[in-house]
């Protein structure tokens, strides 16, 4: 044991001497409660919960949820292939909602019922470290839990708890072989770090120098994955994972401010407080998200958005989350571990202040560039575009750079799969996340370019390791519009490949591609997945029919074009399942050394016969 301490004691020396000392002199923290909730600061949610009806009902669905957690069995320690995550997750839900419970009405039952959750996670024999996002979250739940409960907990429920803290949390994350995640830029930066934050905020008193080393080194490392949101914002790995990563940078920041009262200079890294605008925008009027890259569809209630509204003092960027408070599903909105931290965040803002946002559109450059457009915010027929460029090369990316996603009257009339569920693929031996252009990783139907909603040339898949950049933009209310050049994601195939996307009238969708060839004939499919039944009509028009809403896809160049459609069968045994899904598109043969344009409408029944005739050039493209 003192062989094991002293190991301990090397490491945190070792790391101090690379670390900047942020803390400084300061050696004491508040009293418990310290994370995120000071003592007193219940009486400010209890006047908003009494003064908005809105409000009531999400205290009283968290409430709810805890009276039916009193009779659960604590979770065991039950892991999943490589994962634990599930576990910790579930007992983060447990242990935010039930602290949460005993700060707002001192109910000795919410109180005992989290104690014997923390009790059970505590006697696990680890919390997974070789998966260390497992132990991030299971940190940061036993620290609130041991934090927010510290003086309805017994000693000795303190000293074991405090002690699985230490020894299942924050000592492993000293560990080289499982802290790899200090030098990442992506979301497991983001989560483990906030992790040992709160383990090291919960035991201050006890450990101050490890406490302060570990806050010092999370916020040297955190700015790594913050960059990422350089410059305007857009979170290069989705939405999922916005709600995710961004959630838990968010959960670090509040924390840090809190017991420190200040957030050591992160809140103003470059783009952070625009991703804000990110996330608004990439839910359409269907109220699903924008799903590419490794990302679900279902939109949800994100609470880091009510922490952005409260510190831009912006409440219409909470336009989406009050349709998601106002008529969420309780049985989904408890799904979210971490609901609880929306009552913290509300500041007060009453529902009928969440105003209807003004822009229209929004773009962003970096890592994965996205463009959003719509007709109204508040229509639920109206007409909402999202397209990407970026890389194969990001995190949780597929060979979807030049895709489009496009809804109309309701229906998502051109989609995206999104992610298949890892542990489906890896407990089939899929090396999922080797990166290399012939890995098996875009051997998986959903992930490669042949499914998604851009341009396969030669039967080729799309060059991992390539970008492309959006080079123009506008927001001209009547030609909204972004250009892409996917020409490197096709070396070899295309000397040139530029991608204009537009909204034009608020009637109708154009996709334009403009190609060059090099001195070698080339194949080149233009492909839109859909859940729409589709009826070709002739060579170049197809009647695209879902929900009792018809769509017409029309291709106005080249001439001679043939529509034809595509089986989403998987092609692998462990493949999912596209059940109700269908791609359609042409196929043109390019002569070498040559040029040509492919211009497809999507129009909407109603715009059937306002539909312009002429499709100008790219360069012609309005610009800002």
């Amino acid at each position: 044991m003192k062989t094991a301490f002293l190991a301990v004691l090397l490491l945190i020396s070792t790391s101090a001497m690379a670390q900047t000392d942020h803390i400084g002199t300061q050696a004491s923290l508040p009293n418990h409660p310290r994370i995120l909730l000071l003592k007193g600061e219940e009486e400010p949610i209890k006047r908003t919960i009494e003064s908005d009806k809105t409000w009531e009902k999400m205290h009283t669905v968290i409430l709810a949820e805890c009276d039916a957690l009193l009779n659960e069995a604590p979770i065991e320690r039950i892991q999943i292939g490589r994962r634990l995550l599930g576990k910790s997750r579930e007992g983060l839900r447990r242990i935010f909602y039930l602290s949460y419970a005993w700060r707002m009405t001192q109910q000795e039952n919410y109180l005992r019922r989290a104690e014997k959750e923390l009790l059970a996670i505590s006697a696990f024999s680890d919390w997974n470290p070789s998966h260390f996002l497992d132990v991030g979250e299971m940190t940061m739940a036993v620290a609130i839990g041991y934090d927010w409960l510290y003086y309805g907990l017994s000693e000795q429920s303190r000293a074991r708890i405090k002690d699985a803290i230490l020894k299942k949390g924050i000592e492993p994350s000293l560990n080289p072989k499982y802290n790899s995640w200090l030098k990442s830029s992506n979301n497991w930066n983001q989560v483990c770090n906030a992790g040992m934050v709160y383990g090291a905020l919960a035991i201050f008193e006890e450990q101050p120098e490890l406490a302060k080393s570990i806050v010092n080194r999370a916020v040297d490392a955190v700015v790594l994955p913050m960059a990422d949101y350089i410059p305007d914002g857009a979170y290069p790995e989705g939405y999922s994972y916005w709600g995710y990563g961004t959630s838990f940078n968010v959960m670090l920041i509040s924390a840090l401010e809190k017991a420190f009262g200040k957030d050591f200079g992160l809140v103003a890294q470059p783009g952070f407080l625009k991703t804000a605008a990110y996330l608004q925008n990439m839910t359409g009027p269907s109220g699903n998200a924008y799903n590419y890259s490794d990302s679900g569809l279902g939109g949800g209630l994100e609470p880091a958005m009510f922490w952005f509204a409260n510190r831009l003092k912006d409440p219409s960027l909470l336009w989406v989350e009050r349709t998601n408070l106002m008529n969420g599903d309780p049985k989904k909105l408890v799904r979210d571990r971490l609901l609880p931290a929306t009552m913290l965040w509300s500041g007060g803002i009453k529902i009928s202040s969440m105003a209807e946002p003004k822009e229209l559109m929004w773009s962003g450059n970096g890592k994965n560039p996205v463009a959003m457009m719509r007709t109204s915010w508040s229509d639920p027929a109206a007409i909402y575009v999202g397209v990407k460029g970026g890389s194969p090369s990001n995190s949780h990316a597929h060979m979807d750079v030049g895709s489009f996603i496009m809804e109309a009257d309701g229906v998502r009339w051109a989609m995206d799969f999104g992610m298949q569920d890892y542990e489906s693929l890896e407990s089939k031996g899929v090396d999922l996340w080797n990166r290399a252009q012939d890995s098996q990783r875009w051997q998986v139907f959903r992930y490669n370019n042949f499914v998604h909603n851009t341009l396969t040339v030669n039967n080729e898949m799309q060059r991992v390791f390539e970008k492309a950049p959006i080079t123009s933009l506008s927001k001209t209310p009547l030609f909204m519009n972004a250009v892409m050049d996917l020409k490197d994601l096709y070396k070899g195939g295309l000397s040139k490949a530029t991608r204009g996307v537009a909204l034009v009238n608020k009637a109708y969708v154009v996709v334009r591609d403009e190609l060059e060839t090099p001195a070698a004939e080339t194949t080149v499919r233009w492909t839109m997945l859909t859940p729409a039944d589709v009826k070709l009509l002739g060579k170049n028009k197809a009647e695209l029919t879902k929900d009792g809403k018809k769509l017409i896809l029309e291709v106005r160049e080249p001439a001679k074009v043939v529509l034809k459609t595509w089986s989403t069968e998987p092609t692998h045994d462990y493949d999912a399942a596209n059940p109700g899904t269908i791609r359609v598109g042409f196929e043109v043969q390019v002569p070498a050394s040559s040029k040509t344009a492919l211009t497809v409408l999507l129009i909407p029944e109603k715009a059937v016969k306002t539909a312009g005739s002429k499709v100008q050039a790219l360069e012609k493209w309005p610009k800002e």
